[in-house]
């Protein structure tokens, strides 16, 4: 990804922290969601996310539950369409 994007994406989060906290936890999620779809590791979302947001960043374990939504929602079209197309003969 472009560190300018990255930059951007955390220094906004960064500046919702003030702001809702259920907007923080939805920010939080896009930009975890964002970096998980760029193709990074979770260790390495969640050592970016801390460097950003040290005492403010969500819990490895948060991460994790958030990486496996996303993902599962992901396969989830690809899962249906097997489903729906039915056994190979």
């Amino acid at each position: 990804m472009c560190p300018i994007a990255s930059l951007f994406l955390l220094q906004r989060l960064k500046g919702s922290m003030s702001s809702d906290a259920r907007d923080f936890n939805i920010e939080t999620r896009a930009v975890i969601n964002f970096f998980l779809l760029e193709g990074k590791e979770l260790k390495e979302i969640h050592a970016i996310v801390i460097e950003k947001l040290g005492e403010h960043a969500p819990s490895s374990t948060t991460d994790k539950n958030w990486v496996d939504q996303f993902l599962n929602v992901a396969i989830l079209p690809h899962v249906m369409r097997l489903v729906l197309e039915g056994p190979k003969q």
